[in-house]
């Protein structure tokens, strides 16, 4: 038994060696260097992207199951080797189903483009609007952390969040202080879930945000902190939190949460990821002017 199956080994790796030997005998040179490059690029999108999405479990797992094949076949185990054949005979069909919010997510990746925020006819973003929507959360955020109130606010980028809306209250507002502070009022009906503003507008209140029970976080943080975490890796969306047992406040981008800043570095990181280079400059030195403003309202309150 030992010695077929040895020579069944030994047999496969000389066909895996002549296999190798006609592919590099028969290669175009140019063609399939860039079409081996390619595959390598594709392989190591896929890796990064399922390292990202913590899925490589599940990919341990599919291993462990050809290799499993691999061994009943040689062994000739019928029973098994047939079970497991009819598995992968529908393989991309279990892999479609398996990560289909991992290919979501990538194929959004790849439509994603920035190309048309330079062009004015297709910018419908208002600058004015975002700046200003930068500083009432700045603002607000300041004032909910000092009351220790929960607040999760969600910016939207190139990434759609219409998954987030299909429970949430639909809102068409200005950004602004007092209506951010009656939101999350937390005697407010809306004042659970997050909220949204795109261009600079709230365009949806009491938003939920699926989370994976099995997200390994390295700190412990509540459930607001976790739903921002999930929104910024599931999207390119900028995630602003302020906590209710500590007042911290926090900033979550592409899945890296940012802890204990201050109301006027958040309006800073705000400006950075949000504002495009050519208002920036000049965002900057509002921003700059409104967190003179707000520092000296607070030693007067003091």
């Amino acid at each position: 038994m030992f010695a077929e199956l040895l020579q069944t080994f030994s047999t496969a790796i000389q066909d895996i060696f002549l296999r190798l030997k006609d592919v590099f005998l028969n290669m175009n040179l140019l063609p399939d260097i860039l079409d081996i490059l390619l595959v390598a690029v594709m392989i190591y999108v896929v890796i990064v992207q399922l390292r990202k999405n913590q899925s490589i479990q599940v990919i341990k797992g599919i291993i462990l199951l050809v290799i499993i094949y691999g061994i009943v076949s040689v062994l000739h185990m019928h029973a098994s080797s047939y079970i497991l054949s009819r598995l992968f005979n529908d393989a991309i069909l279990i892999v479609v189903i398996l990560f289909s919010g991992d290919l979501r997510q990538a194929l959004e990746g790849i439509g994603r483009n920035r190309f048309g925020k330079n062009l004015p006819f297709l910018n419908r973003n208002s600058d004015e609007d975002e700046i200003n929507a930068i500083n009432a959360v700045a603002r607000a955020c300041g004032a909910m952390s000092r009351n220790k109130v929960g607040s999760l606010i969600l910016f939207q980028r190139s990434t759609l969040l219409g998954d987030l809306m299909k429970q949430a209250v639909m809102i068409d507002s200005e950004t602004s202080y007092e209506m951010l502070c009656s939101i999350f009022y937390p005697k407010a009906p809306l004042h659970d879930g997050a909220v949204i503003i795109k261009d600079g507008r709230i365009i949806a209140a009491r938003c939920v945000v699926p989370m994976k029970n099995d997200r390994v976080i390295q700190e412990n943080v509540g459930t607001r902190h976790r739903a921002a975490l999930e929104a910024s890796l599931n999207s390119d969306c900028v995630a602003v939190v302020t906590s209710e047992e500590t007042g911290i406040i926090s900033i979550a981008v592409n899945g890296t949460l940012t802890r204990g800043i201050t109301d006027s570095e958040l309006r800073e990181q705000l400006g950075t990821y949000l504002l495009p280079n050519s208002v920036e400059r000049g965002a900057r030195k509002k921003a700059a002017k409104q967190a003179k403003k707000d520092a000296r309202q607070q030693s007067k309150r003091k």
